[in-house]
């Protein structure tokens, strides 16, 4: 019987392909504070701030590319017999750009903005300002870069909790194990009865969770394990 599976995917997948990391000790998060530039009350107080911060982070974007670890899931969704779900916390595009269909960006996308007056959400690849106009309603300042901020609940979690409820196969790769809810799905896979696994640079802060775990980076362990999982199902 094909297994039902589910993929949770962090900021140590995108490292590879030079887009910075958040909670490392030389993180975003660490150089700038979150309350300021990733809160709805700092764009508030300050847009034009948390506008600069994104603006560069979708020029920055613009160059990366998907690399080997990328490119080995969309292989394996797309010789895979049963549920596949890759779900990212990554607000960048690299899962899309390697192939992969069923994702899930929980944390939402750097390519998109979002209208704060009427909540269309459109693609978007270019600077955003105070003075950027909504396609829609043609609200001037309405739009924002479409990520989820601090204080605001991540996208499509009620799909995502479906899927971890009948997968039979966890598997978390590239992510601290710090920011909930997705920090938890290891567990709620657990209660499902889920196999676990954990493909990471170095042990996180919920390593013990899981049931086996690789270290070494995502562009060599990831590729690997895809490749022994599909010839063991062959």
């Amino acid at each position: 019987m094909a297994e039902n599976i589910v993929i949770l995917t962090g900021a140590g997948i995108s490292a590879e392909s030079g887009l910075g990391t958040f909670r490392d000790k030389d993180g975003a998060w660490a150089k700038f504070d979150w309350r300021k530039l990733a809160s709805p009350e700092g764009y508030g107080e300050d847009p034009i701030a948390v506008h600069d911060f994104y603006n560069a982070r979708r020029r920055g974007l613009l160059k990366a590319e998907p690399h080997g670890a990328h490119q080995a899931l969309a292989q394996w969704e797309a010789a895979h017999e049963g549920e596949f779900l890759l779900v990212t916390q990554n607000i960048d595009d690299l899962h899309l750009r390697a192939g992969s269909k069923n994702l899930i960006p929980m944390h939402g996308e750097l390519f998109k903005a979002r209208c704060s007056a009427c909540h269309h959400v459109y693609d978007w690849r270019e600077d955003l300002s105070i003075e950027s106009t909504c396609p829609r309603c043609q609200i001037r300042s309405g739009p924002r870069p479409h990520v989820v901020w601090f204080g605001e609940m991540p996208l499509e979690m009620e799909r995502i909790y479906r899927a971890l409820e009948s997968c039979t196969l966890f598997v978390a790769i590239g992510t601290s194990g710090t920011v909930y809810p997705a920090a938890g799905f290891v567990q709620d896979a657990k209660a499902a009865g889920a196999h676990t696994v954990e493909l990471c640079l170095e042990p996180g802060e919920i390593s013990v969770l899981f049931d086996e775990a690789i270290y070494g980076p995502a562009s060599e362990v990831v590729p690997h394990f895809v490749e022994t999982y599909l010839k063991s199902r062959a």
